[in-house]
């Protein structure tokens, strides 16, 4: 990791599939939430589009010289994070302001393109070397939430630094969630759960940026606290339905709480 103007990097190798680095700000402190000890009820916010593939641009038609000026055409694109933010902001507009945003939100194809130009113009605010095109560098959830500020499209962002934060913050919207990715996470169980028993001794292959959409199971203690091991997230990946459930993965609490200094949770809100 590099801490440099009070902004924390860390940068993930590149994977075609994987496109995420963790950029902190110090400031971001200020918008920590902070859960009250309310009740944590097991919910689901679905994102308005369909599932996205930020694979397999070509036979989706998508070509990436048509979609921004510059790049190459290429099959597979590291914009995890415009595709998470994409879901994220699909629950924050309705039809009339998607519309006007140029977000189709019925069709995967228009809805991917319109994510890869939201990672393009976030690879410009991420505060890391490298801009999308001519190069695919990677982005942050910090940048994408930037940009989608600067596009007007969000008011401000929130911050979750513990699993019961993540949890609460879970009761009125989605997160992005910054992970660093392991390989056997590639291939969820049956259920859907990327976090098996020997996850732990898989090498890490990379950052990826998923879209936290809801609790499919939640337990608490008698002080309001999430018991990690007995709650479970539910999140929307960006590799086609025909990964894990539908498109969705499955993880319990533990494992962020055992990776939570390498991950960044940010809840848009208009």
């Amino acid at each position: 990791m590099l801490l440099t103007h009070g902004i924390l990097h860390h940068r993930y190798p590149h994977h075609a599939k994987l496109g995420r680095h963790q950029v902190l700000d110090a400031r971001s402190l200020q918008w920590v939430h902070q859960h009250t000890g309310a009740a944590i009820r097991p919910i689901c916010h679905a994102p308005r589009i369909p599932v996205l593939d930020q694979g397999n641009l070509l036979a989706q038609g998508i070509y990436l010289s048509e979609v921004v000026p510059g790049a190459n055409d290429i099959d597979a694109l590291g914009s995890c994070t415009g595709n998470a933010g994409t879901a994220a902001v699909s629950l924050l507009l309705d039809d009339t302001a998607a519309q006007t945003a140029g977000l189709d939100l019925s069709d995967a194809e228009a809805a991917e393109k319109w994510a890869i130009g939201l990672y393009a113009e976030a690879t410009s605010l991420d505060d890391t070397d490298g801009t999308f095109p001519p190069a695919d560098t990677g982005s942050s959830g910090l940048a994408i939430a930037k940009a989608l500020k600067r596009r007007g499209l969000v008011g401000h962002y929130r911050h979750a630094t513990s699993a019961t934060a993540v949890a609460s913050l879970l009761q009125t919207g989605g997160l992005l969630l910054g992970v660093p990715w392991f390989k056997a996470w590639f291939e969820p169980d049956p259920s859907g759960f990327i976090d098996g028993a020997d996850w732990e001794s898989s090498p890490l292959v990379g950052g990826h940026e998923i879209f936290v959409i809801g609790l499919e199971q939640v337990v608490q203690d008698h002080a309001c606290r999430v018991e990690p091991h007995s709650t479970v997230i539910r999140f929307r990946n960006s590799w086609s339905r025909s990964w894990g459930d539908d498109g969705d993965g499955l993880m319990t609490l533990a494992t962020y709480q055992r990776l939570r200094r390498y991950i960044d949770a940010i809840q848009l809100r208009k």
